[in-house]
C-alpha cells in the first residue's frame, strides 16, 4: 500500500511548522509527481532483519494495545492537529517537518537542493518495509478497535496495506538520520522529531507502536545502503555547501513544541 500511496498521492495538508494555522481536511488521493529514489527496488532481503510482529495475547501485543489506546485519548489535541500534518507525506511542506528540530526552514523555495534530496529519500524509505508488509500482513488498530484515523479518507486503502512496519516512521526517521549527517550539532533534536513523526502514526491510530519501531529499523539500513551511493553522496555535499550560506530560521515552532510535550 505504501507504494500505491506513492503512486497515487494525496491533496495538501499545512507544513509541521506552521501548525497554528488551521489544518485543511485531507482530501481524496490525486496524482502528484514523485522524485526516483536512489536505490533499486527492496527485495525480501529486508526479511532477514525483521523479527515477526507481536503474537496473538502476548505481552509485546498487550503493550502494543496500551499504546494505541492511550494514543485515542489524544484526539482533539494539538498532537492530533500535527499528527495530522505528519501523515500527509505528499503535502507541499512536508519536507518542513523537522525544521524545528533543524532549526533551518526547510523547503523547495527555501532550501532548494536539501528539499530535493529529502523528496528523493523518501521513496527509498517509504518502500523499505515492503517486503514485510506483505510478509505479515498485519491489521492495523483502526481495523480492531473502530475507531477512525486522522485521514479517514485513506482507510480503504490501509485496509489493503500490511500495518508492520510503518513507512512513515521509516520516512521520519530516516529524514532525521540523514539531516544529522549534514547537522551533528542538531543530532539529539533530529533523532527526537524523527521518533515524533513515526509516533503520530500511533496517535493517528493508524499503526501499533511495534510498527513505529520496526520502521526506525528499515530505515537504518536504507540511509546505510543511501551512504554506499555515489548519487546520494554527490547531492549530501551539494545540500551541505547549500547549507554554509542559507540557513533560514523557521517559524511556529513554540507551536510545535507545546504539541509534542503533550506525549512523553
Amino acid at each position: 500500500m505504501m507504494k500505491h500511496l506513492l503512486v497515487a498521492g494525496l491533496a495538501t495538508l499545512l507544513g509541521t511548522a506552521v501548525l497554528a494555522q488551521q489544518v485543511a481536511p485531507v482530501q481524496p488521493m490525486s496524482a502528484p509527481r514523485l522524485a526516483k529514489g536512489y536505490l533499486s527496488l527492496p527485495t525480501a532481503d529486508s526479511l532477514v532483519a525483521a523479527p515477526p510482529p507481536p503474537a496473538a495475547t502476548s505481552a509485546a501485543e498487550a503493550r502494543d494495545i496500551d499504546a494505541s489506546t492511550a494514543a485515542l485519548a489524544m484526539r482533539g489535541t494539538s498532537r492530533w492537529t500535527l499528527a495530522t500534518a505528519d501523515a500527509d507525506i505528499f503535502g507541499s511542506r512536508i519536507t518542513a517537518a523537522l525544521s524545528c528540530a533543524a532549526q533551518i526552514d526547510i523547503g523547495s523555495a527555501t532550501t532548494p537542493r536539501l528539499d530535493a534530496l529529502l523528496h528523493r529519500t523518501m521513496t527509498d524509505l517509504a518502500l523499505s518495509g515492503s517486503a514485510i508488509k506483505r510478509a505479515y500482513n498485519r491489521p492495523r488498530p483502526f481495523m480492531v478497535n473502530g475507531q477512525s484515523t486522522c485521514t479517514p479518507d485513506w482507510e480503504p486503502q490501509l485496509r489493503k496495506d500490511g500495518s508492520y512496519p510503518s513507512g512513515h516512521s521509516a520516512i521520519g526517521y530516516g529524514w532525521a538520520l540523514i539531516l544529522t549527517q549534514l547537522l551533528p550539532d542538531r543530532a539529539a533534536a533530529l533523532v527526537a522529531r524523527g521518533r515524533a513523526f513515526g509516533d503520530s502514526r500511533r496517535i493517528c491510530n493508524a499503526h501499533w507502536l511495534s510498527d513505529i519501531e520496526e520502521g526506525r529499523v528499515t530505515a537504518a539500513m536504507t540511509v546505510a545502503r543511501l551512504n554506499a551511493d555515489p548519487r546520494f553522496l554527490a547531492d549530501l555535499a551539494a545540500v551541505r555547501a547549500e547549507l554554509r550560506t542559507n540557513r533560514p530560521q523557521p517559524k511556529g515552532c513554540d507551536v510545535e513544541a507545546a504539541a509534542l510535550a503533550l506525549v512523553h
